[in-house]
């Protein structure tokens, strides 16, 4: 049950909503064709969540939809298009982030019926194994999985997959872990929320294990934090979103996981907006 003093800190918050948001509008940035994040459908864990909040906030949900590739933010959040971008790092130069909303990981991808079961980049298996990665355009060892093989001298059994595709191409960083399931690959590395939605819609049972901290580099990240980005300086709108994710906890979550994304347990917070 509210206090009133929560009621009116509640009366203050949304009566200062026009100097966070539009008075009737809350604009999102996404990718019309990269599920599980998000579609033009609005299908996906983002969609729901970007609703969640709006709902909340009492405005109606755009969105400007733009292929997230490279020069994204500069071409919407940074241009003034939107205000959100659902899904960023915690630690991020092109947007100002909220608090985490979720923290995954990096995951191995194995057909069930392999019983391969790797979380180490130190298996000696993977010295002889097909593995698949994802690879960022021409910077085929921009991702921390390509990293950790490389340095370990595992090269020529490397698959790449462009996570980005074609424009034409249907949810393009599905095709690695689909190659999993249809044996061209033995093993794929993939983030968490990829391999943990894609695994779930594959009619080939998947197994996904956690990435173990990689022990010849520990400074290497595997593990993410991410929250919803703002425009730079725009601490209003992210104070207020910060309060949304504290005020929303349990069902984001409950979200999250109906997407099959691998969650690491955040630190516990007290949501103020919820109880007293």
């Amino acid at each position: 049950m509210y206090s009133p003093i929560r009621i009116a800190a509640f009366s203050l918050a949304f009566a200062c909503l026009p100097t966070l948001v539009s008075a009737t509008v809350l604009r999102v940035c996404a990718d019309p064709n990269n599920l599980p994040y998000s579609n033009e459908q609005r299908q996906g864990f983002e969609n729901k969540i970007a609703e969640l909040i709006a709902k909340d906030l009492g405005v109606d949900l755009t969105y400007f939809w733009f292929p997230q590739r490279e020069a994204f933010f500069r071409k919407t959040l940074n241009a003034g298009v939107c205000d959100v971008v659902m899904g960023v790092p915690y630690s991020f130069d092109e947007a100002e982030a909220t608090r985490p909303y979720y923290r995954s990981t990096y995951v191995f991808i194995s057909r069930s019926d392999r019983h391969l079961n790797i979380t180490s980049f130190d298996d000696p298996r993977l010295r002889t194994l097909k593995i698949g990665v994802h690879i960022l355009g021409e910077q085929n060892d921009s991702l921390p999985p390509v990293h950790a093989l490389i340095n370990r001298g595992i090269v020529n059994n490397l698959v790449g997959f462009s996570i980005f595709g074609n424009l034409d191409e249907s949810n393009p960083a599905s095709d690695l872990i689909k190659a999993v399931g249809d044996g061209k690959v033995d093993v794929a590395i993939a983030w968490g929320p990829l391999a943990g939605y894609f695994s779930r819609h594959s009619a080939i049972p998947l197994n996904i294990t956690p990435v173990a901290e990689d022990r010849q580099n520990p400074k290497l990240p595997f593990r993410f934090d991410i929250g919803i980005g703002v425009r730079p300086g725009n601490f209003a709108l992210r104070e207020r979103l910060d309060q949304e994710i504290l005020r929303r906890r349990s069902e984001i979550t409950q979200i999250l996981s109906a997407y099959g994304v691998p969650q690491i347990t955040l630190p516990v917070e007290t949501a103020q907006s919820t109880e007293d």
